[in-house]
């Protein structure tokens, strides 16, 4: 069996997570920003739009599995022995895959940014947030945490327990299920189920010079952060009992 490096993870998880953030962000953007071509398509649309960025990233990371999530990851070190055929759970493995999925989220959003950067140039009171980070409808945290845990448990779980089912499954599966989770559960907060996926690009959106951007709004961002991490314990926890 081919054993993968510690550079080959960052770098696949990297990789995986940029185009997944540079994808997901620009969907945001073009259904924000009023002066592009795709403005006002909706939540239906931009939900679709991600689970078909998680399709094409899924590919992109194959070398590390694709976690693209380190509420993943979690789930992975606490029910498995293996984040992925070759590489054995170690805190060595799970600081490459959480540090590559965050530089990725980052340096992804930076990019989606620059493909639309005439757009948020000419914007007027946009909320440029929303196109970077998740926030949530009526903010009431406790409320807003435990949709992210619910949200992240059925993903985590899904991933956990794919591989025990009778027809193999692939990353059009994965965003099938991205898309489900979207659909029934994103209405609350913006469905964030992955820390590195609002992380990364808050921090992008703190430090590009976008135009009225307002707050980054630091006091909500543990819940997407915490809640996909609590929602993967649970999830490898519930794998384990089946």
């Amino acid at each position: 069996m081919h054993t993968v490096t510690l550079w080959q993870i960052f770098f696949s998880e990297f990789l995986g997570t940029a185009v997944l953030m540079t994808l997901g962000t620009a969907a945001c953007a073009n259904n924000t920003l009023r002066s592009t071509k795709g403005f006002g398509q909706g939540s239906v649309g931009v939900t679709f739009a991600w689970g078909f960025a998680v399709f094409t990233a899924a590919y992109v990371a194959f070398r590390s599995g694709a976690h693209l999530n380190p509420a993943v990851t979690l789930g992975f070190a606490i029910h498995s022995h293996e984040f992925a055929p070759g590489i054995a759970v170690s805190w060595p493995h799970a600081s490459m895959y959480v540090t590559g999925q965050l530089a990725g989220a980052f340096v992804g959003s930076c990019i989606a940014y620059l493909a639309y950067q005439p757009h948020f140039v000419h914007a007027t009171r946009e909320n440029s947030l929303g196109i970077f980070s998740t926030t949530p409808a009526i903010r009431k945290p406790w409320w807003n945490l435990t949709t992210e845990i619910i949200a992240t448990t059925v993903l985590v779980l899904w991933l956990l327990i794919s591989g025990y089912t009778q027809s193999a499954t692939g990353p059009l599966a994965v965003a099938v299920v991205v898309v489900a989770i979207g659909l029934g559960l994103g209405g609350p907060t913006g469905f964030a189920i992955n820390p590195a996926r609002d992380l990364g690009p808050r921090i992008a959106h703190a430090l590009l010079p976008i135009k009225d951007k307002g707050s980054s709004d630091w006091g909500y961002a543990w819940i997407p952060i915490v809640g996909p991490l609590v929602g993967g314990a649970i999830a490898a926890l519930i794998a384990a009992a089946l």
